[in-house]
């Protein structure tokens, strides 16, 4: 059996703990890989050789880490096969959505190439009699990632690329479920120019996490996963003094009104709830149909359509529309929520509780379902179940589905289909959600603008990518400046181009 490595100084390096966890083929069922799960003295070891690391690098100018960046631009392009090969044998999921997976995070290195022009401070000139005041952006030091499993490729690029950019050095501990592309693009990072131990991967589980929470060197932390864990994660680190920003669970509302172009809904619901299994945290997972006529419509264009799609392992072409869920586990706690449903009154409306595919029986794949009548009483509404799963929740009137994503503990994300603008301005300001799409299903912010929720999907106050990331991974230093007058003579003019 294949062991996977830590990446420790510009290289791969074996695990000492003597402990592993198993990676699987989620479509086969089968153990492919183990994976070292780090000892508290590993983590340890590579924060400290981080920190060695960071002081030149972040002392380097930021033009000449911008092109690291785009070194890796193209590297990523010319591995993007590879690459997504790599995500779906772990993951599961489609090679299309393997390379969008990819793609997403490789936009945000491209954003980091403008590193320079995001880190010019303030001046005042004379702000005093002889005096000037300048703010200078400068690094954190040391910053630990720890990052899920349902974005392998694209969630770390999204939070090292920034921390890098700003002249930090980083530690990623990605999921255990899948890091080898983690693993992949530490190698990339090194070819590009990154400057060996700057940027770190350290396999492991909580005793990993809790190490890098409880660092001294530590300055920052940046989370994706469930919400207890973020706020587990959030807790610990703020209590040690370090800068945090975890992002959690999520519940995602898609109105639709009477006078949406339904086809446009049906079909933005279907590829909104399904894709990657629905194990995104920005995927639709609950439809709301604003009165009965409206309802019953969508509920019969939903219905062949969920009914088509086709699911299979990645290696069945590009048509495949989903794929298995990352684990066993994780598809009988979906299967079990969906039981849960039917108990509690919801009409299942396309049952798949009973899929197997064949040659597959052992893999984790779970079918798609459709529920209607969901009421917000219901576990499975309640409940992120992440998976391939779309409760249809019924509406009597706009305000009654403004209310019920506003009501929901999470705001991670929320949609409105609509042909009416008024409708549109009206949800997009009252509504308590970090991210909206107006006839847009998934209303993921491109590079340049910030990725957040609110509510308990969110805990911290700077967010992801964007401007965001830069505030987060530096920190302001204001100097103000007096120099004594009529010292003029002996000036050295000749500017020097950089090397």
């Amino acid at each position: 059996m294949t062991e996977l490595s830590h990446f420790i100084n510009g290289e791969n390096v074996a695990g000492t703990s003597g402990r592993f966890d198993d990676v699987f083929n989620p479509a086969t069922g089968e153990v492919q890989y183990k994976c070292p799960m780090a000892s508290a003295a590993e983590t340890t070891a590579a924060i400290e050789s981080a920190a060695a690391a960071q002081l030149a690098w972040g002392a380097t100018n930021p033009q000449k880490r911008a092109r690291v960046m785009m070194a890796m631009v193209h590297l990523m392009n010319r591995d993007m096969d590879k690459l997504a090969e790599a995500l779906s044998r772990e993951h599961g999921k489609t090679i299309p959505d393997a390379k969008g997976d990819l793609q997403r995070g490789l936009e945000v290195i491209e954003y980091c190439i403008a590193a320079p022009q995001m880190l010019k401070g303030e001046f005042t000139d004379s702000a005093g009699p002889g005096i000037d005041m300048y703010s200078m952006r400068q690094p954190l030091g040391v910053v630990a990632s720890i990052m899920p499993f349902n974005f392998p490729a694209m969630m770390p690029l999204w939070h090292v690329g920034p921390a890098l950019a700003c002249g930090n050095a980083v530690v990623l501990k990605p999921s255990e479920r899948d890091p080898s592309v983690p693993l992949m693009l530490a190698e990339l990072f090194v070819e590009a120019g990154l400057p060996k131990g700057v940027f770190q991967v350290v396999n492991g589980d909580k005793e990993a996490v809790d190490t890098l929470l409880d660092s001294d060197t530590i300055q920052g932390v940046s989370f994706v996963g469930s919400t207890p864990i973020a706020q587990y994660i959030y807790s610990r680190a703020t209590a040690n003094g370090k800068r945090a920003q975890c992002f959690g669970g999520a519940k995602n509302h898609m109105i639709v009104m009477p006078d949406a172009d339904l086809d446009q809904a049906a079909d933005a619901l279907v590829g909104a709830g399904f894709g990657a299994a629905g194990e995104r945290c920005m995927a639709i997972s609950v439809a709301v149909p604003v009165g009965e006529e409206t309802a019953d419509a969508l509920i019969e264009k939903l219905i062949p359509r969920v009914e088509k799609l086709k699911v299979g392992p990645y290696t069945a072409g590009d048509d495949v529309d989903m794929g298995p869920v990352v684990t066993g586990a994780a598809k009988e706690r979906i299967l079990g929520l969906i039981n849960s449903g039917v108990e509690q009154g919801a009409k299942l409306v396309v049952d798949n509780r009973d899929f197997s595919l064949q040659g597959y029986e052992d893999g984790f794949f779970v079918g798609p379902h459709l529920f209607d009548n969901v009421t917000p009483e219901m576990d499975i509404y309640k409940q992120e179940i992440f998976g391939p799963v779309l409760s249809t929740v019924r509406a009597g009137s706009y305000e009654e589905a403004l209310k019920l994503a506003m009501d929901h503990e999470y705001g991670n994300g929320t949609a409105i289909f609509t042909r009416d603008g008024d409708t549109a301005r009206d949800f997009a300001s009252r509504v308590n959600i970090g991210m909206v799409g107006i006839n847009v299903p998934i209303p993921v912010p491109l590079a340049y603008h910030t990725f957040g929720g609110w509510k308990k999907s969110m805990f911290g106050d700077l967010n992801q990518h964007g401007p965001d990331s830069f505030k987060f991974y530096t920190r302001t230093k204001t100097v103000t400046a007096r120099w004594p007058s009529g010292i003029k003579e002996g000036g050295e003019f000749n500017f020097k181009a950089m090397d």
